[in-house]
């Protein structure tokens, strides 16, 4: 799977730096958003807000910025299917290939005893789970990054493979992500 168009959007920024730097090296677009945007123009990355893909503010205190057709529809679109296609080109829809994301620390919030309830509401992320779901789901043609542990390795298999990923590669990162939101998801 060759990766030209990546979505980038963590609350943990450990280890992002090299990664994007290196799809960036191999001309990878970069989207993001937020605090993530503004880390990797700090870090002289180029970058693309999502807003400004989608033609969408960001709203609601941050709470609505990725939940778009351009970002879904880029995601999940079959892309040997000639009618996914056909609707992405007529609604002005980009292919996105890879989506890093990790989520807001939900489980370290409601830990805190001190922790107010209207500050754990504020940590339960929907944005990245949805995110992280779709890439999964269309893992044949969408890789997923949840952990930043797994980021040397996938982009020592990248620059090797000339900016491309493997099937497999795709298809153990999507089973990752899934056991991920799964654990989120009864967390919460």
């Amino acid at each position: 799977m060759k990766i030209q168009r990546a979505l980038i959007s963590v609350f943990d920024k450990t280890g992002l730096q090299e990664l994007a730097k290196g799809l960036s090296k191999k001309g990878v677009e970069i989207i993001s958003s937020g605090g993530t945007a503004a880390f990797l123009r700090k870090a002289k990355i180029k970058v693309t807000d999502v807003s400004k893909y989608t033609g969408a503010p960001e709203i609601m205190d941050g709470r609505v910025k990725t939940l778009h057709p351009k970002v879904f529809g880029g995601l999940l679109a079959v892309r040997d299917s000639k009618k996914h296609m056909n609707e992405a080109k007529k609604n002005k829809i980009q292919m996105i290939d890879l989506v890093v994301c990790n989520l807001y620390p939900f489980e370290k919030t409601a830990a805190k005893k001190s922790a107010k309830e209207k500050e754990v509401i504020e940590q339960i992320d929907i944005g990245g789970p949805s995110l992280v779901r779709a890439a999964a789901k269309n893992y044949k043609y969408a890789a997923v990054l949840i952990d930043s542990a797994d980021y040397k390795d996938f982009l020592k298999e990248f620059e090797e493979g000339e900016g491309e990923i493997s099937a497999d590669t795709s298809k153990k990162l999507a089973f990752k992500a899934f056991e991920r939101i799964a654990l989120y998801d009864d967390a919460i």
